[in-house]
């Protein structure tokens, strides 16, 4: 048997569905250690240590914000290592965070010869202050893999010299008991419902967004090929300067903002969008880094389209549209494209599922997971 020492911030069922699948396979033991208590924009919820069943689950207490994936730590000295007798200690912490060290610390004390495994969504070298770029050094040279959310994270660990195995292997998949295809209206009457779900903040481009929806109201005016409707299903800083966009576009009438929901709910909205778009824009310190809502829109067959920004085209590939980041116009034509033509919009809707039962649901990103420690363990 190989135990399983797994150190992940998870908070709902969603995500902690992957560990339930990892806990079934018959060569493992396994161990998850998670916040007690989670605070987010959204969520806030207490998580008990449950009693063991298929597996160990241990609630620790947090010191700072939990949703901080920086400048937090667990209340604990050695996460129960000394009991557990871990052989991989898999911690889904940035290299440059303080948990990692914390973990990489207890390890060193009581499992040093556990493996440990850390996990990193960054694909931009942010400037870093002297004590952050130490943390990172050490955390770094402690661990024995690091497995990455995209391939800029596996470049940018390269370029930092970091000479150990590291590769792309998804932290959560796609729960496809819960992001399921839905039968939508196709009555030409209907509105065709561009929707973005997810933060509002700058670096996420609905501004560009806003824009091609106007362009593309231009076009449709008096011509009337379908009606349109606008979608932004989230909250953030942004929300009232988007409004004022939307006014200033004249999208008033056509454009809905709806609040954040968990993520158990964001199915049911998915499930009513036509499209999902993600028009984001890269800065000096950000690009993006996977975008789950991409994946969990093929699962419903929705079709996407995405900007050039970051892990998008890699995550997408030929299942979506894909068009220049800041560039309205070109996001107008990827949205004419599919509202003009029947029969790409069902093509990528099926590659795009397609995509997801191949790469991206937690059974599969479980299997992987399982390889990947059998192969570290040999």
């Amino acid at each position: 048997m190989i135990r399983i020492l797994f150190i992940a911030r998870y908070r709902d069922p969603v995500m902690t569905r992957k560990v339930d699948l990892l806990a079934r396979q018959p060569d493992l033991t396994l161990c998850h250690v998670y916040p007690a208590h989670w605070q987010d924009d959204l969520l806030d919820v207490d998580q008990p240590t449950l009693p063991a069943e298929e597996y160990r689950q241990i609630a620790l207490p947090m010191i700072g914000r939990t949703s901080d994936p920086h400048r937090a730590l667990y209340r604990s000295l050695l996460f129960g290592m000394r009991g557990f007798r871990p052989d991989i200690v898999h911690a889904e912490e940035e290299p440059d965070s303080l948990t990692a060290l914390q973990i990489a610390l207890a390890r060193s004390i009581a499992a040093p010869r556990a493996r440990f495994v850390l996990y990193t969504w960054q694909n931009v070298d942010r400037p870093k202050r002297w004590y952050v770029r130490l943390v990172m050094r050490l955390t770094l040279q402690a661990s024995d893999y690091v497995l990455c959310a995209n391939r800029g994270a596996v470049d940018l660990l390269r370029r930092q010299s970091y000479t150990k195995w590291t590769g792309v292997l998804p932290a959560i998949g796609v729960d496809t008991g819960t992001f399921v295809p839905v039968n939508r209206p196709t009555e030409a009457s209907r509105a065709f419902v561009v929707g973005y779900i997810g933060r509002l903040v700058p670096e996420k481009g609905l501004d560009v967004l806003i824009a091609a929806v106007a362009r593309l109201r231009e076009d449709f005016q008096g011509q009337g090929p379908r009606p349109l409707e606008l979608r932004f299903i989230g909250d953030g800083p942004e929300r009232e300067r988007l409004a004022e966009t939307v006014r200033s576009a004249r999208l008033a009438d056509v454009a809905r903002f709806l609040p954040a929901v968990p993520p158990a709910q964001v199915a049911r909205q998915m499930g009513e969008l036509d499209v999902l778009v993600l028009p984001s824009r890269s800065t000096p310190v950000w690009q993006e880094q996977f975008g789950r809502v991409l994946v969990e829109a093929m699962a419903c067959r929705v079709p996407v389209v995405g900007s050039a920004s970051g892990a998008i085209p890699e995550v997408v590939d030929d299942a979506g549209l894909l068009f220049p980041e800041g560039d309205a116009e070109a996001l107008a034509q990827c949205l004419r494209r599919l509202i003009g033509s029947p029969d790409l919009y069902s093509t990528l809707a099926e590659r795009g599922y397609d995509r997801v039962q191949h790469l991206y649901t937690q059974e599969r990103i479980a299997a992987q997971t399982a390889d990947f420690y059998r192969r570290i363990v040999r």
